[in-house]
């Protein structure tokens, strides 16, 4: 039995790679849904037979070119999207981890419209979501303690 992303009948596994390099972080805009067209963390759904890390590493590769080596947890966080009569459309429940960029340069791939990088002073310029401002300012003081 596949799980289906919109309207699932269970909660579905994500997992996301917050880079940090050189005091600042990816971001990438989502071309799809949910948040279409809005900033996020590079990230997605796992796949069987993955490891949490082993996922975030294929995510980041997949949406943004880049070989990461994934570190540590950030956060793990629920996200779940009710459509219009209150069912259920998205549920995932997302493991972030801290990335270290191994090689490549950073490209809109996979479901990815952009890329783009941003210092901690720069993400409200960014209009990202309360979630994932949260993860990645604690992503920012594991980076940096």
């Amino acid at each position: 039995m596949t799980s289906k992303r919109e309207y699932p009948d269970r909660p579905l596994v994500g997992v996301g790679g917050v880079v940090i390099h050189g005091g600042r972080t990816l971001l990438i805009k989502r071309g799809g849904p949910p948040l279409e067209g809005q900033w996020s963390i590079p990230g997605g759904m796992l796949e069987l037979g993955e490891t949490l890390r082993e996922g975030a590493a294929r995510e980041l590769l997949e949406e943004t070119g880049l070989t990461v080596r994934v570190g540590e947890l950030v956060e793990v966080f629920e996200r779940i999207f009710p459509d219009d009569t209150g069912k259920i459309r998205y549920h995932f429940v997302i493991h972030d981890f801290l990335c270290e960029v191994i090689s490549g340069e950073p490209r809109a791939a996979s479901d990815v419209t952009d890329v783009a990088w941003a210092t901690r002073d720069e993400l409200p310029s960014f209009e990202l979501t309360e979630t994932a401002t949260r993860v990645l300012l604690r992503a920012f003081a594991m980076a940096n303690p």
